[in-house]
């Protein structure tokens, strides 16, 4: 009797402790945007897991980022086949945490993925052939334990493969029932244009495009953002904080433990020169002036586009998610703010 009934209060702790109920009221914290001429709306700030949730971190933190993600109206999140590390752990642990604490919210979700980096050894597991997408959109499912994704994107462009061949994986794909839409990344603006009708003349149109897009990386300012919003298609930036830079840690120089100290960090030490630090130090007054933080602001100021459809941020803890949500609390801007970024910058 004492074994049962210690193992009855054992399940008793365990599914108070593991038992999820959203926010109530989730919804009205948020904005959703329309993705280009679909019917398909987008939070205005969706959860990327390019970082932070790999098997290197703790599962835990993990699902406290996602819970306090859903609690405030982020409904979409984004992964990919290699993200991690190691490649593969982000779409594990995301599909352990969906099972064990989102399994009755599925349908309130957008959950994404892509493929087009190395995932395996030989010539099928990388780039942009239907094999390897085929094959690796197969293998995601099964990490998270889903029968499809809303979206599926090819990651890079192929100078190898015809991109018809990479454009019909994509409509086949979504015939096959395995993702809902379709999208592309890192497309510059003829790949993207050739991608985009190619999809069209076939009956699967590209939803959304996936760029890199920042207060200093600019290069979608140059014909994609047009092309986006002439042909229909939603956009969706990564890296907008400029890999970290555009925060208060870089203000005083590189501190120990940023990305910019670690050698295989994708923000380089050498990046952060006495030049940008200046910058950034201007660009800080000028978000306090808004009441903002530098990274608030540097949000806001994608967002203010309504070409942009949703912006992507990461998170290393809730905390952080949350200091970004603030960015919605302002994202108008004045001529005068807009042209004081560009003399800065």
């Amino acid at each position: 009797m004492k074994k049962s009934a210690a193992r009855f209060w054992l399940l008793i702790f365990y599914f108070f402790n593991m038992s999820y109920t959203p926010n109530s009221s989730r919804y009205s914290k948020m904005e959703y945007r329309r993705c280009g001429n679909s019917g398909l709306k987008l939070s205005a700030i969706s959860l990327g897991l390019w970082h932070n949730f790999g098997h290197v971190d703790q599962l835990e933190n993990c699902s406290n980022i996602l819970k306090l993600a859903f609690d405030n109206g982020i409904t979409h999140f984004d992964l990919a086949n290699n993200y991690g590390p190691p490649p593969g752990s982000a779409e594990e642990n995301f599909g352990r945490l969906l099972k064990r604490n989102f399994s009755g919210y599925r349908d309130e979700m957008i959950i994404s993925t892509k493929a087009g980096y190395t995932m395996w050894e030989g010539p099928y597991g990388d780039w942009g052939s239907k094999k390897y997408l085929v094959s690796s959109l197969d293998q995601s499912l099964k990490r998270m334990n889903l029968s499809y994704v809303d979206i599926f994107y090819h990651h890079r462009p192929d100078p190898e493969t015809p991109i018809e061949e990479t454009m019909s994986a994509l409509d086949l794909i979504v015939r096959q029932g395995k993702a809902l839409y379709v999208g592309i990344s890192n497309y510059k603006p003829a790949e993207a244009a050739q991608a985009i009708q190619i999809l069209k003349e076939l009956g699967t149109p590209c939803l959304i495009h996936q760029p890199k897009y920042s207060m200093y990386e600019r290069w979608i300012e140059d014909g994609l953002l047009d092309l986006l919003g002439n042909e229909g298609v939603g956009c969706i930036p990564f890296s907008p904080l400029a890999q970290g830079m555009l925060t208060d840690k870089y203000l005083k120089g590189i501190p120990s433990g940023s990305r910019a100290a670690k050698a295989h960090g994708f923000l380089k030490a050498e990046q952060v020169t006495p030049e940008k630090i200046n910058q950034l130090q201007q660009l800080n007054a000028l978000a306090a002036e808004r009441g903002q933080k530098l990274a608030q602001m540097a949000l806001s100021w994608i967002l203010r586009d309504r070409r942009i459809t949703s912006v992507l941020v990461g998170a290393s803890r809730p905390e952080q998610l949350a200091d970004s949500l603030k960015c919605l609390d302002n994202i108008t801007f004045s001529q005068a703010e807009l042209d004081k970024i560009d003399r800065i910058l």
